[in-house]
């Protein structure tokens, strides 16, 4: 049958989805973990001429398994690597490649053995570390990190009834408010699983079970039971300062600073882009540990206003003996991709302007020399950064409207979404009185407006 291929950031749930897939079918479960791997015959099992040879780990979990038509999972495939003992990827592709696993040979056996009964599953971090041919055999599902509320509902409903029977808490009252989850959440854990957070709970729970002793028996006497309530002041007694500061919004509108949105492996975050010219050589500056695709992007969001000065009311010598610094704030973080294009226009414009831009839109888009705002990915997580920071108002490109379908009503909720196809359909959102020479309207703009509510 057809083989799975689970690719995503640690801590999602691929091996328990492994898992749950073999309970649901009703079949023996085996687990063999490929990280490290790098000889063979781990594989292929050794031949029997050699001193301590044995089958490989394919055929030593059959056995173990003891059915012919197990579920096994391939965990960390990605992690395999190679060296003068052979390439264990390359001895895979027999293994997983469904029209000639019936007669997999091993070198200890020395005859065929069917796996074709056996469904295969496997789990990667990053998919391009898979070899090529290898990632041909299977079907790929990428698996998302989870968002806050997310975590929030896997908390209540798994961690927290888990965490308190494994500390002898199940039978005492214990309530911990959602308040105290989502700071957990937020301040102690930055991750796009929920390994860390389990970890905070167990601390939070082994702080209360103490606190219970002490409580429960002043001076050897058995005190009287009471209820137990975790609110934040207590998740901040009992875990100490908050590890993770929450990005705060700028709420006033200023002159070469607008807010782009951006995507990381642990979810959504805003992101600010302050621009400023001063006198100078013509000189055109980027700094905050910036990767080659954003310079690019901010050198096509400078051309693109150069180029059409004269149609935005612009000066068209405004570069003149001028230097343009832009700059991401946060420095010590690398920052790379394509989709900060519309937002380093948008400061760009509003710092040779001289108007302030609205802090109440966020934007993401690449941007082309022509002015067109091209699709972007991670629109669901960005969504949720531009919420938690109480933006509303979202400019997406057009091509991303069709994304919208697939975003929980729940992310969206509240939230102006309006895609734009040119950079010049974004103006009338981020300037209040901005005239340019071809008039551009919130009007013009109403028939590309999404608004979710």
């Amino acid at each position: 049958g057809q083989i799975l291929c689970f690719v995503g950031a640690p801590g999602v749930g691929k091996t328990s989805l492994g898992k749950s897939i073999a309970r649901a079918l009703g079949r023996n479960f085996v687990r063999i973990s490929l990280g490290g791997i790098r000889d063979e015959a781990e594989i292929r099992g050794h031949r029997r001429t050699y001193i301590g040879s044995m089958p490989g780990k394919i055929i030593q979990s059959m056995k173990k398994a003891g059915t012919i038509n197990p579920v096994m999972l391939l965990d960390e495939i990605d992690k395999m690597s190679m060296d003068f003992r052979g390439d264990p990827s390359s001895a895979m592709l027999e293994v997983l490649d469904s029209e000639q696993n019936n007669t997999f040979n091993d070198h200890y056996l020395e005859i065929d053995y069917d796996l074709s009964q056996v469904m295969f599953i496997t789990t990667a971090n990053v998919r391009y570390n898979i070899p090529l041919p290898l990632q041909d055999r299977m079907e790929i599902i990428e698996l998302s990190g989870y968002l806050d509320f997310e975590k929030s509902e896997i908390a209540k409903r798994h961690i927290i009834p888990k965490q308190l029977k494994a500390h002898g808490l199940d039978n005492k009252n214990v309530i911990i408010e959602d308040a105290a989850i989502k700071k957990i959440i937020t301040e102690y854990t930055r991750e796009a699983g929920v390994r860390n957070l389990e970890r905070e709970l167990a601390s939070v729970c082994r702080k209360i079970a103490r606190d219970i002793v002490v409580k429960e028996s002043r001076n050897g006497k058995a005190g009287e039971k009471t209820n137990f309530k975790v609110d934040e002041k207590k998740v901040e007694e009992y875990l100490k300062i908050p590890r993770f500061r929450k990005h705060k919004h700028i709420n006033e509108n200023q002159v070469g600073s607008v807010t782009g949105l951006a995507w990381t492996s642990v979810g959504g975050e805003i992101l600010d882009v302050d621009v400023t010219i001063m006198n100078g050589s013509e000189r055109f500056m980027l700094t905050g540990q910036l990767g080659d695709v954003m310079k690019e992007s901010a050198q096509a969001a400078l051309s693109y206003i150069r180029s059409n000065a004269k149609k935005l009311g612009l000066n068209p010598n405004f570069y003149k003996d001028k230097e343009i610094h832009i700059h991401l704030p946060e420095g010590a973080i690398p920052k790379d991709g394509p989709s900060a294009g519309i937002t380093m226009a948008m400061a760009l414009l509003s710092a040779v302007s001289g108007k302030p831009a609205s802090n109440k839109v966020a934007m993401t888009g690449e941007i082309t020399l022509r002015g067109y705002v091209l699709p972007i990915g991670g629109l669901n997580e960005k969504l949720l950064a531009a919420k938690r920071n109480e933006i509303h108002t979202i400019l997406i490109p057009k091509d991303n409207e069709i994304d919208l379908q697939e975003i929980q009503e729940l992310v969206k909720k509240d939230l102006e979404i309006i895609p734009i196809q040119k950079i010049e359909d974004a103006i009338p959102y981020v300037f209040s009185n901005f005239s340019t020479k071809n008039k551009v309207t919130k009007k013009k703009s109403a028939s590309l407006k999404k608004v979710v509510k």
